[in-house]
């Protein structure tokens, strides 16, 4: 199954490591160091140019991407999860 990011990025959900809200998890320490180190090595790619709420963050041909994205941790997982309803719940 795919994940619609945004913009015109969609993810093989297969690949998808985690999503992450922005606000909350930015803050500390390691994820600004995990980001600020992806952007360094042109890892990230920025889905719109909107006020960014989320990140996913995948495996791409042995390596790590991040997508910046508008859309909210709660839509995406809906979106991921929207032919399970029992996963969606949890």
């Amino acid at each position: 199954m795919y994940l619609h990011l945004g913009g015109d990025i969609i993810v093989n959900d297969k690949d998808i490591i985690g999503i992450f809200d922005i606000e909350n998890t930015s803050i500390g320490k390691s994820t600004k160091d995990f980001l600020s180190r992806a952007q360094k090595e042109n890892k990230v790619i920025n889905v719109s140019f909107e006020m960014p709420k989320s990140y996913i963050v995948c495996e791409k041909d042995g390596g790590i991407l991040v997508y910046i994205s508008q859309i909210s941790v709660s839509t995406l997982r809906k979106r991921a999860f929207a032919d399970s309803p029992v996963l969606a719940k949890n």
